[in-house]
């Protein structure tokens, strides 16, 4: 029996500069719903807690406190799963729809994504599940406005092509035989 601890990240929080900039710009653009919000109980600042699923009271908390002159975004990205590319195209088009530039679009073989920096400059990750597995990192451009099923086709042959490739459900085997014994 593993003594290994059974650990899942449940949220991230990050400090803004503009909380309520930031606030809009999750729950009307991206689709958060605010599940409470309010004064930190020592530090005198906001907070925002914020949830796309009613089981989690919150996965993604905006806390007042970044430098205004901080030039860099402390996390390297913030990644957010969507169910299908059909989710993942209409996004897209909505943040585009918005004025939000798209900075790229990256098939890493077990995952099709695309990237774009939130209002405070911090660099946001949309992506979906493949079923294949190829080992990373790994990233080539896809065209997202291609019909899904021809999307899914070049990037299952992409990924057959790769020497380390394996389906998804197998790479998910040897992590359990690994991370559980």
């Amino acid at each position: 029996m593993s003594t290994r601890p059974n650990l899942r990240i449940g949220h991230v929080a990050i400090f803004v500069r503009d909380i309520d900039k930031m606030r809009a710009f999750y729950t009307d653009i991206l689709g958060f719903t605010v599940t409470d919000e309010g004064p930190h109980p020592v530090a005198s600042i906001q907070m925002i807690f914020m949830s796309s699923n009613p089981e989690e009271h919150h996965e993604f908390v905006l806390v007042e406190g970044r430098p205004e002159d901080a030039n860099y975004s402390p996390a390297q990205q913030l990644s957010f799963y969507l169910g299908s590319l059909d989710e993942l195209r209409a996004l897209r088009d909505r943040l585009v729809a918005e004025g939000i530039e798209i900075d790229r679009y990256a098939c890493h073989g077990n995952a099709l994504s695309f990237y774009f920096f939130d209002p405070d400059g911090n660099y946001l990750e949309m992506y979906v599940h493949t079923p294949w597995y190829i080992p990373q990192p790994h990233g080539v451009p896809y065209d997202l406005s291609l019909p899904s099923e021809e999307i899914m086709r070049q990037v299952e042959a992409h990924c057959r092509e790769d020497p380390g490739f394996m389906m998804e459900t197998d790479r998910q085997k040897k992590a359990r035989e690994t991370m559980l014994g």
